[in-house]
C-alpha cells in the first residue's frame, strides 16, 4: 500500500563484476545511495511519469537539481541564455557561473523569439526558463522559445516548480529538461527538502546523473519517501491552491493598501493570454505590491496571525515573504526592477485554509500597513 523506505547507505554484492558495473550507470543494480536507491528511484519514476519524461533524477534540494543540470552542460567559454524574471537562487547560480567560471550569460524577456535568436551564439549550450516566474507568476512563451533553441542545438531547461505537472508539462511543449523543487508543491507539507529533474532523453539523464553523483547532491531516501507521500494528494491540493489564490487575488486588488496584483488570472497581467492558453490553472503563488514600500511590507508581514512569514512555499499553509529583502536580496536595484520586484512587493503562496479565514487575516494586516503615517 506504500512505497518502502530503504534507509540504507549501500547494498551488498556477491559478484564483483556486477558491483563494478552498477557504479557507472543510473539504472543498474542498486549499489550506493549517492548513486541510486529503490525509494529514490520510485520518486524519480513517479515524477517522470507525471511529466511524460524518459527518466528522472532526484536531488537533495531544488538548487541541487538546478546546479547539477547547469554544471553538467556548461564549461568555461560556453554561453547560457536565461529569462530575466527568475527565482533569486537560480539568478545567483547563473551569475556564479558567469562571474567565477567564465560562462557567458545573456538575459532575455521570455516573450520574443527574435530576441532569443539574436541572443544565441555558436557557444550557447542552454536556454533557462521558468513556467511561472518567481514571484510575479510571469509565463514565458515556452513552446516558441524551445522550438527556436532546438533548431540551434540548444537544450531548453524549464523550472516547473510553481506550475507542477498538474498545470503544465514542459517536455510536451518542447523543453528538454523540467526541474522542480519538491520542497514546494510536490512534497506539499513543509517537511522535506528536495529537488528533481525530468529528462526527455535518457542519454541526457545519464550525463547529468554522473555530474549529480560527483557533486553529491542526490536525494536522501527519507526525503524521497516523504515526497512520494505528498504526491498522492497533489491534484487535490493544487485545485484548492488555485481556487484560494483566485479568491484572495480578487480581494487584494480592491484594497487601498495594494497598488498592483501580479496574478496571471487577471486580464491585466502581462502574460494572461499565454497563461490561459498553456496552463490548466493559474497557480497558487503570485505577488502584490504595497503602496508604502518596505515599511508597509514590514508592517504587513508582522501583523499576520494565520498566514506565516517563512522562507519557502507550496505547503498546505499560506506563506508570505518580502521579495526584495529575502528571496531576491542578492539582486541590485536594476536587477530587481528587471525581475518585476519593487520595494513593496510581497510574494504570497496561498494555502488550503478556509478562504474566508485567510482573507480576514490578510485584510487586518493590510489595514495595519495602510495605517502607517
Amino acid at each position: 500500500m506504500a512505497v518502502p523506505l530503504y534507509q540504507t547507505s549501500g547494498f551488498v554484492f556477491k559478484d564483483p563484476d556486477v558491483f563494478a558495473d552498477s557504479m557507472s550507470t543510473p539504472d543498474a543494480s542498486f549499489v550506493y545511495t549517492r548513486h541510486n536507491n529503490p525509494t529514490v528511484r520510485s520518486l524519480e519514476l513517479a515524477v517522470a511519469d507525471l511529466e511524460a519524461g524518459a527518466a528522472g533524477l532526484a536531488t537533495s534540494s531544488g538548487m541541487g537539481a538546478i546546479n547539477a543540470v547547469l554544471q553538467a552542460h556548461v564549461r568555461s567559454g560556453d554561453h547560457i541564455v536565461a529569462q530575466r524574471r527568475l527565482y533569486g537562487g537560480a539568478h545567483a547560480a547563473l551569475h556564479e557561473l558567469s562571474d567565477r567560471f567564465g560562462v557567458g550569460l545573456t538575459l532575455i524577456s521570455g516573450d520574443d523569439v527574435d530576441e532569443l535568436r539574436e541572443a544565441l551564439r555558436p557557444e550557447t549550450k542552454l536556454l533557462y526558463l521558468e513556467t511561472m516566474s518567481n514571484p510575479s507568476a510571469y509565463v514565458s512563451d515556452i513552446p516558441a522559445l524551445a522550438a527556436m533553441a532546438r533548431a540551434h542545438g540548444v537544450i531548453t531547461v524549464v523550472d516547473n516548480t510553481f506550475a507542477t505537472p498538474m498545470l503544465f508539462q514542459p517536455l510536451e511543449h518542447g523543453a528538454d529538461i523540467s526541474i522542480h523543487s519538491v520542497t514546494k508543491y510536490l512534497g506539499g507539507h513543509s517537511d522535506v527538502i528536495g529537488g528533481v529533474a525530468v529528462f526527455a532523453d535518457a542519454a541526457v539523464h545519464k550525463h547529468v546523473w554522473h555530474t549529480a553523483s560527483e557533486l553529491g547532491v542526490t536525494a536522501d531516501p527519507f526525503a524521497a519517501w516523504l515526497t512520494l507521500r505528498g504526491l498522492q494528494t497533489l491534484p487535490l491540493r493544487m485545485r484548492r491552491h488555485c481556487e484560494n489564490a483566485e479568491f484572495i487575488a480578487t480581494r487584494l486588488i480592491d484594497h487601498p493598501a495594494v497598488t498592483a496584483v501580479s496574478w496571471p488570472g487577471f486580464a491585466s497581467h502581462p502574460s494572461h493570454e499565454r497563461a490561459s492558453k498553456l496552463l490548466s490553472g493559474y497557480g497558487g503563488t503570485f505577488s502584490f505590491d504595497l503602496a508604502g514600500g518596505r515599511a508597509a511590507g514590514r508592517a504587513f508581514v508582522t501583523a499576520l496571525q494565520l498566514a506565516h512569514l517563512a522562507p519557502s512555499l507550496g505547503g498546505i499553509e499560506t506563506v508570505v515573504m518580502h521579495s526584495a529583502s529575502i528571496s531576491h536580496r542578492k539582486l541590485n536595484a536594476e536587477e530587481l526592477k528587471a525581475a518585476g520586484i519593487g520595494e513593496g512587493t510581497i510574494r504570497i503562496s496561498v494555502g488550503i485554509e478556509h478562504p474566508q479565514d485567510l482573507w480576514a487575516d490578510l485584510e487586518q494586516a493590510l489595514n495595519r500597513a495602510a495605517a502607517l503615517p
